[in-house]
């Protein structure tokens, strides 16, 4: 996409240079009589038209990266959102304002108002004439036709103007409204050239005191009504909410948030249970073990931890070491893997039996941004931020298969019952359908209008939950794709989305807030965020 953008710029700038020397040529053909000004003129041209050749041949061939890219779409949060990627920055700037500057340059000498009163190509300023000193059709010297001023129009029989006249003394009109008089001659309705000063405007018509006065019609369109403010808990998050999980027996929630915090909530008693433990940096996920005994958590520490639900007490904790923080998580359904995906661009498969890292798989070129595992444990699929989707064998490590599934960042995965089909979302604003044995996309499901953050799939599988950057969630039927319900928090991006027991959307956003959606209606908050 930079390469693109690149090449777009080298066709800019060379438009700018040939059109730099066709003015210099212009400019050499009208100066029979050039001055030392006319000669500064075109040499500006001259070495604008070559500097922007050159810049035109830099950025075509590539060798003016940029010093560092934000890719649209990105999230709104964490560290890995800014990538650094080396390369002349300076160098880049020069060749991106210079020919700014010569184009503002030459719209201004073109274009400037000074231009009506310019007399010859050398730029000396003669005193206005009148209009009728100029021969019909001659244009003013230097000046191109259509950029001097406008011309007298042509000769006409000369039309009468009779003096303007004074309007008619309104201020002669009594206070009191009366019948309209019938026409006057023009010498009779014109008001005297010095009115005596008695004809001021005379005194507003007297008002009763007890009369109110009319209210002047609105010009401002009023404000709308300003929204509640949201209720707070002190036991609340105190940042976003970027991960959500109900436990398999649907009595408990558990939530990663950006204030480096996991908490474990009741559902039923609408209350916080504990805080199971806190990362150094940001909590990104939170999953609970198949045991029903403990959890497994995650962050931008790089770090990977094994907490019991009971007391938050950690029992182990995988290291990433230099793979860099961990941006998403997956445990395989039996409880023995693990996959991690790293802003380094790495993903990690670890071994939870034996507490050790199985493989680190290598190939993507940007951060991963989310990560799946098949129903089954044995394939998993990866995303980055640049819209590259990687397929692996868990057990070798081995990469399956690579393809450039979105336009921009891939921010949710879950694979359907069957492990052949995977759903992803992104920074496109696009959810599609994958067949992971033709890696064809099946279907789409559009209607966002911000990065697609989160996705869920109900336990039967026929409902698809999204969490988008444009602050609603919705719900697809997955076998046709259709929109069933769009809910919108109205207070910003919303990061995590889980299904809750009874089928009702769960969501986390950026309003610190965990959420029930009923089928219609407002949500419910459930956990109310911290005081800020």
């Amino acid at each position: 996409m930079n390469r693109g953008a690149d090449r777009l710029l080298a066709l800019i700038l060379l438009v700018i240079g040939v059109g730099c020397f066709a003015m210099l040529r212009l400019a050499q053909g009208d100066a029979s009589i050039a001055t030392s000004l006319a000669s500064m003129r075109s040499v500006a041209l001259f070495v604008a038209g070559v500097v922007c050749v050159i810049g035109a041949l830099l950025f075509f061939a590539g060798l003016l990266p940029r010093g560092s890219a934000h890719l649209s779409g990105a999230p709104l949060f964490g560290r890995a959102a800014e990538v650094q990627n080396p390369g002349r920055p300076r160098l880049r700037q020069v060749f991106l304002v210079l020919p700014a500057l010569v184009v503002l340059a030459l719209l201004a000498d073109r274009f400037g108002p000074w231009l009506v009163h310019r007399s010859a190509p050398g730029g000396e300023v003669a005193a206005p004439k009148e209009p009728k000193a100029e021969p019909k059709g001659q244009d003013i010297a230097g000046v191109p036709p259509d950029l001097a001023a406008p011309p007298t129009p042509p000769s006409s029989p000369p039309i009468a103007i009779p003096p303007e006249p004074t309007p008619p003394v309104q201020a002669a009109k009594p206070p009191e409204p009366a019948p309209p008089a019938p026409p006057q001659p023009p010498d009779v309705a014109l008001a005297p050239a010095t009115p005596p000063p008695e004809a001021a405007p005379p005194p507003a018509p007297a008002t009763p005191p007890q009369a109110a006065l009319p209210t002047p019609p609105e010009t401002v369109a009023p404000l709308p009504p300003a929204e509640p403010p949201l209720p707070t808990e002190p036991d609340g998050h105190r940042d976003a909410v970027v991960w959500l999980a109900v436990s398999a027996d649907g009595r408990y929630i558990m939530s990663a948030s950006t204030d480096r915090m996991i908490k474990l909530w009741d559902i039923a008693g609408k209350r916080l249970i504990r805080n199971l433990g806190e990362h150094k940096d940001m909590a990104r996920t939170a999953l609970f073990m198949p045991d029903g005994a403990t959890a497994l958590t995650a962050g931008d520490d790089g770090e990977v931890v094994l907490r019991k639900l009971a007391d938050g007490t950690v029992l182990h904790v995988f290291s990433s070491g230099q793979n860099g923080g961990v941006r998403k998580l997956a445990i395989s359904r039996d409880g023995k893997r693990a996959v991690s995906g790293h802003d380094t661009g790495n993903v990690i498969v670890w071994d939870l039996v034996n507490k050790s890292a199985l493989h680190v798989m290598t190939g993507h070129d940007w951060p991963i941004s989310t990560v799946a595992i098949s129903p089954d444990g044995t394939r998993a699929l990866s995303g980055s931020i640049d819209g590259t989707l990687k397929f692996w064998e868990v057990e070798s490590g081995k990469q399956l298969r690579s393809w450039h599934g979105h336009e921009q960042g891939t921010y949710g995965a879950v694979f359907t019952a069957d492990g052949h089909h995977v759903i992803t979302g992104s920074g496109d604003y696009t959810i599609k359908l994958w067949d992971l044995d033709t890696f064809r996309e099946l279907r789409r499901f559009e209607g966002h209008e911000g990065t697609v953050y989160t996705l869920a799939l109900s336990d039967d599988g026929k409902r698809l939950a999204s969490g988008s950057l444009d602050g609603t969630a919705r719900l697809w039927d997955v076998d046709t794709g259709d929109q069933i319900a769009m809910f919108d928090s109205r207070t910003g991006p919303i990061y995590a989305v889980a299904f809750a027991p009874d089928g009702t959307l769960l969501t986390g956003g950026d309003d610190r807030t965990i959420r029930d959606w009923p089928a219609t209606g407002d949500g419910e908050i459930l956990f109310a965020g911290a005081p800020q």
